[in-house]
């Protein structure tokens, strides 16, 4: 096959464009530049897609011997990622803008273009393995990515390759040495690339500015003031301008954001245990929706906040009831669906998390299903 290999400059991508190409494929390597002005990206082990990843992606690329080219998805990335990313904030969502990254630039404008150009699919150095089109976890589970790929519909899997989730990353980076790839053991990308400081609550405030509001308790006693609500997340404990803990001495949390009138609830740990999940814009990886309740594993963070559940379709979302309370459970978020079988590895679908319930399962079908 004729492939395009998404080359970020670091270990994983590099590795997966070695596999494609002992695989006997025809690989181009390709670098994005998502920003006019590569400078302002986070550099080092801050960020992914830098000025210096785009270097360290064309010395790879000319070790292994296949073409290589920077393509400019500056406009595109700004638009659907960081547009996307400062908007959600301003809503009280949490958005994951590496998702967003996932779904709207590699594995759409990208594999778009690829596409049209005459390739057969996208390579990825992502930690998710695909299996006769069936999306499933990595070998590695700490480094497990199928999370933040679950936004990905049938046909963008079916152009899609994850030559790397097989393998756990001691041994990708020891393949890249041994491949004589200088990113060998350069250092993981973390973080958000498109914050240059790391400060979240400043670049926020920058690009939506001072919206004052009101920190109040469950009773709606108003505690604190603050300056929007782009600098809260549900579950967060830290940060909150308040002048010490409740009366009971325990901590207090983000409990709710009202981005309307601007005010930010708090509470207790318990306060933020949910039994339901709404969601939109619901991807069933199999191409259509199952037809009535399924059981399934839910997962609302990228790493952790999984717990047994029943999910059912909802014209274009989904309603998720679940087994076990989670908490920490934000607007934004994606919640991911995985069979429940003893593996557990094999994604069903994912939703954009609209609403939570702190009540069980409610519906007559739901009920039928959990028992």
């Amino acid at each position: 096959m004729r492939v395009l290999a998404a080359m970020s400059g670091g270990v994983d991508s590099a590795v997966a464009a070695a596999r494609a190409v002992d695989a006997g494929h025809e690989v181009v390597g390709v670098h994005l530049a998502l920003s006019a002005t590569p400078g302002t990206l986070r550099t080092g082990s801050r960020g992914c897609c830098s000025k210096e990843d785009a270097g360290d992606a064309r010395r790879a690329a000319d070790v292994l011997g296949i073409p290589f080219y920077v393509w400019d998805f500056a406009d595109r990335f700004k638009e659907d990622v960081i547009d996307d990313f400062v908007a959600a904030y301003a809503a009280g969502e949490t958005p994951n803008p590496c998702l967003r990254c996932n779904e709207k630039i590699k594995f759409s404008a990208l594999a778009d273009r690829a596409v049209a150009l005459g390739f057969d699919a996208v390579v990825t150095g992502h930690y998710a393995r695909l299996e006769d089109g069936v999306l499933r976890r990595a070998v590695d589970a700490d480094k497990d990515q199928s999370y933040v790929l679950a936004v990905l519909t049938a046909q963008q899997l079916s152009r899609a390759m994850f030559p790397v989730g097989d393998t756990p990353k001691p041994q990708i980076r020891a393949e890249a040495a041994e491949r004589g790839l200088a990113v060998a053991n350069k250092p993981d990308s973390h973080d958000i690339c498109f914050i240059p400081s790391g400060d979240t609550r400043a670049f926020l405030g920058a690009k939506i500015g001072i919206r004052p509001g009101a920190v109040v308790d469950s009773d709606g006693r108003e505690l604190a003031r603050h300056e929007g609500v782009h600098g809260f997340t549900i579950g967060q404990r830290k940060g909150l301008g308040l002048p010490g803990p409740a009366a009971d001495g325990k901590p207090r949390y983000v409990t709710g954001i009202d981005p309307e009138s601007g005010t930010v609830r708090v509470g207790s740990a318990e306060d933020l245990r949910v039994w339901t999940v709404e969601a939109e814009r619901a991807i069933w990886t199999s191409g259509s929706a199952p037809a009535g309740p399924i059981d399934c594993v839910a997962q609302v963070r990228a790493h952790g906040g999984t717990a047994p559940a029943v999910a059912e379709a909802m014209g274009d979302g989904l309603t998720v009831r679940l087994r076990e309370p989670l908490t920490g459970v934000a607007r934004g978020q994606a919640v991911v669906l995985y069979r429940p079988d003893p593996e557990g590895d094999e994604v069903i679908g994912s939703g954009t998390i609209s609403g939570t319930a702190r009540e069980s399962v409610t519906s007559e079908a739901g009920a039928e299903a959990a028992r």
